[in-house]
């Protein structure tokens, strides 16, 4: 095959593994239906063997770092917020030198709590905000809603990862924002903004960046239907902590979730709540959760789960009735459907309770997920 010729290839959304032909299931994960079509260009020979020797951005000489000469105290290591719920979802703050996902749904408010952290983050160092999905006008408008923000927040409108990665070499920013990963184009690879192979590719150029100059970056990512960041599953693997901002959006409260983090727990929950000037902190989620509630209602208990550090209360609702339909219908939000299953025959083989027949809806009040 000649340089630059174009090439078909299938690539598992799960796992990254590639076929030079469409497959129902990947050979090496095993899911059904994750090979996408993409089309790429291979890199001349020169040029592949010019990048395999390359170093990651601010790196100009290779030296070794003795592990007695690291220093891991909070001050050289971490970047506190100020943002209380978010710092505990982080584990304490943003680790310099980490990458950051963040998913949701969209109108979730994501781009809004990124802006409010590099707001707060603006306060002590200089943070780059970098947009491929709306204009600076558009951003501006928001922040005004927020109140007022540092002259060290930059703002940049920009899709082409390699005028990015200059923006960065020349700013030298303590913590920049990609919003989002799906919009980020890379020269070296001809396929379409957002496929598989561009969202892998501009993830790996952003983690040299973030690890060859000690800069945080918090990257938006698209989720899909199932709820999972759009791409290949691996950009999962490859980033430092993924975080789910999950919430309704008409729903005013906001739950932000950590799934994956390699310097803190992944047990911690944030609760925020959507006003008119951003997102605001919710301290005692407890009293959130049970506020409205009725006394002496029906169907209705209260139950402690644990979140990380600290407890919270939370309300249960369930709705046990005579089914008309051949197979009773099951529903759970907020918890395992699985789990209500294995309950309902607890009760029906011990207290004797007939509900082999009956429709059955439990509830977690408030959007929290209990596993």
């Amino acid at each position: 095959m000649k340089d630059g010729k174009l090439k078909t290839v299938y690539v598992c959304s799960n796992c990254g593994e590639t076929s030079p032909r469409w497959m129902g299931r990947c050979p090496s994960c095993g899911e059904w239906n994750t090979m996408v079509r993409d089309v790429v260009v291979p890199e001349p020979k020169s040029a592949a063997r010019k990048a395999a020797g390359a170093r990651p951005a601010g790196v100009t000489s290779l030296v070794a770092d003795r592990l007695s000469s690291i220093s891991t105290t909070e001050e050289k290591s971490r970047i506190v917020t100020g943002i209380s719920e978010l710092d505990r979802v982080l584990g304490g703050g943003v680790v310099l030198g980490s990458v950051v996902l963040l998913g949701g749904e969209p109108g979730a408010g994501k781009s809004t709590l990124l802006l409010q952290l590099c707001g707060a983050i603006s306060r002590q160092h200089e943070v780059l905000y970098i947009t491929g999905e709306e204009s600076t006008r558009q951003i501006k408008l928001r922040a005004n809603r927020m109140g007022t923000f540092s002259d060290s927040l930059l703002i940049l409108c920009e899709t082409n990862l390699e005028d990015i990665r200059e923006a960065i070499q020349k700013e030298k920013p303590a913590a920049v924002v990609i919003d989002s990963i799906q919009t980020m184009y890379n020269e070296n690879v001809s396929s379409a903004p957002g496929s598989v192979s561009q969202v892998r590719e501009s993830t790996s150029v952003l983690m040299q960046i973030a690890k060859g100059m000690n800069i945080s970056i918090f990257i938006v990512g698209h989720v899909t239907k199932e709820g999972v960041v759009a791409g290949p599953r691996v950009l999962e693997h490859m980033v430092d902590t993924v975080l789910y901002f999950e919430g309704d959006r008409y729903a005013a409260y906001r739950i932000l979730r950590g799934v994956k983090n390699r310097f803190g727990s992944t047990n911690e929950i944030g609760v925020f709540e959507m006003r008119d000037i951003g997102l605001v902190e919710v301290e005692n989620p407890s009293e959130y959760m049970l506020s409205g509630k009725p006394k002496g209602a029906s169907g209705s208990v209260v139950a402690c789960s644990v979140e990380g550090s600290r407890p919270i209360l939370l309300e249960i609702q369930a709705l046990v009735c005579r089914s008309n339909l051949g197979i009773p219908r099951r529903t759970a939000a907020g918890t395992d459907i699985n789990r209500v299953n294995l309950l309902m025959a607890v009760l029906e083989k011990r207290l004797g309770l007939s509900m082999s027949s009956c429709d059955a809806y439990i509830n977690i009040a408030g959007g929290i997920r209990m596993n």
